[in-house]
């Protein structure tokens, strides 16, 4: 049977808008813990040309809420517009007048990827069946991605946040393939802060009666309340201290209570974007993607940090976010200092914090030009 529309689901029948579609894995994709998929659907988006040598190309990774729709304008299968719609395009920081960008889905998203929602062989959804995935089982079909677009080396790898835990194991884990790599918001491994955090989420999720134990889709329902939960959760490591304060202080919303009951100006911002993620994404996908974020350590099973991080071969743009809680500058100065060749940490100044790698466009994008600009790349 097919799939239903499931709100936050991108299903087939639904606007394409600027997707293009690879199924990879037809013998089956052997995952990391355990377990396999077979198909794996990706859904993409490309700007700009692949030149005859296909020397230009850079794939630019998406974090945890965010999809294939880097750049553009919402519309039709896209309802809101690219995450890094500033960076991308002819003249940006990644100039699409000389490279070929591709940025997919990722493995367990619910924007066209095979995820939580998508069918199972028998046609219903996995939903609770779906199979614990890591990091580097998104990198490896990542990496079929380029095999079937015919790239076989990147100019460039681009990620924030989980976008750069997979930047950074492509770095590691095909180091052949990757010219430079520019991570931004990024550790080398999970700590044990957003281990808790993720894992609070995750319950917010799961404590949500509509959940069903993943299974919600054909129920009339689903964890929306939870999700937003979790979203507010992670919003709050997501942004400062002091930029909340800045914001909002203790300020109310106007009300006709006489003691001025009503609810906290910071209480709607947060309920807001959770009622907003709630909106366009799949409550397993955020479950499924926390938890990979969670087993993130590029050490295992390669002799620690410094054995896995001298294994790197391109070249290396690290930088931060100043006021960033969640992914401190001291993670992006472990992984620096661990590099085989003197790599400087780029520091971007912000107010906002962890958000900054997506807000600030003027500070990234001058470190992603300048990265880009190095060795020739102009020539590409």
């Amino acid at each position: 049977m097919n799939t239903p529309p499931f709100q936050g689901v991108w299903h087939p029948g639904g606007s394409l808008g600027h997707r293009q579609f690879a199924t990879l894995f037809e013998g089956a994709l052997e995952l990391e813990a355990g377990g396999r998929l077979a198909p794996v659907d990706v859904a993409y988006e490309t700007w700009g040309s692949l030149d005859p040598s296909r020397s230009n190309a850079v794939l630019v990774l998406h974090a945890l809420s965010g999809d294939s729709h880097a750049a553009g304008p919402a519309g039709p299968g896209h309802p809101t517009p690219g995450w890094w719609d500033g960076l991308i395009g002819p003249s940006a920081p990644i100039d699409t007048s000389r490279f070929f960008v591709v940025c997919p889905n990722v493995l367990g998203g619910c924007q066209g990827t095979t995820g939580p929602a998508s069918p199972a062989p028998d046609g219903l959804p996995y939903g609770s069946r779906f199979p614990a995935i890591t990091i580097r089982d998104q990198v490896a079909v990542e990496a079929a991605l380029a095999d079937h677009l015919g790239i076989d080396r990147w100019a460039a790898v681009i990620g924030g946040s989980m976008g750069g835990m997979r930047a950074l194991e492509w770095c590691i884990g095909h180091p052949e393939r990757v010219q430079r790599g520019i991570l931004l918001a990024v550790g080398a491994v999970a700590t044990a802060e957003q281990i808790g955090l993720c894992s609070l989420q995750v319950r917010a999720i799961r404590a949500d009666p509509a959940f069903r134990g993943g299974d919600y889709y054909y129920s009339g329902g689903r964890p929306a309340a939870g999700l937003a939960i979790a979203r507010g959760i992670g919003q709050m490591s997501y942004r400062t201290a002091d930029e909340l304060e800045a914001r909002f202080n203790n300020a109310q919303q106007s009300t006709d209570d006489p003691l001025n009951r009503g609810r906290y100006a910071v209480e709607s911002y947060l309920e807001h974007h959770g009622d907003k993620l709630a909106s366009r994404f799949d409550p397993n996908s955020y479950v499924v993607l926390s938890e990979a974020m969670s087993h993130h350590d590029v050490g295992r099973g390669r002799n620690g940090l410094a054995s896995a991080l001298s294994q790197i071969v391109a070249t290396m743009t690290v930088a931060g976010i100043s006021s960033d809680r969640l992914y401190p500058l001291k993670l992006q100065y472990e992984i620096a200092s661990l590099l085989p060749s003197h790599t400087e940490v780029g520091v971007i100044d912000s107010l906002i914090g962890h958000d900054g790698f997506l807000v600030e466009v003027s500070g990234v994008g001058n470190v992603v030009l300048a990265a880009l600009a190095r060795d020739g790349a102009r020539n590409l």
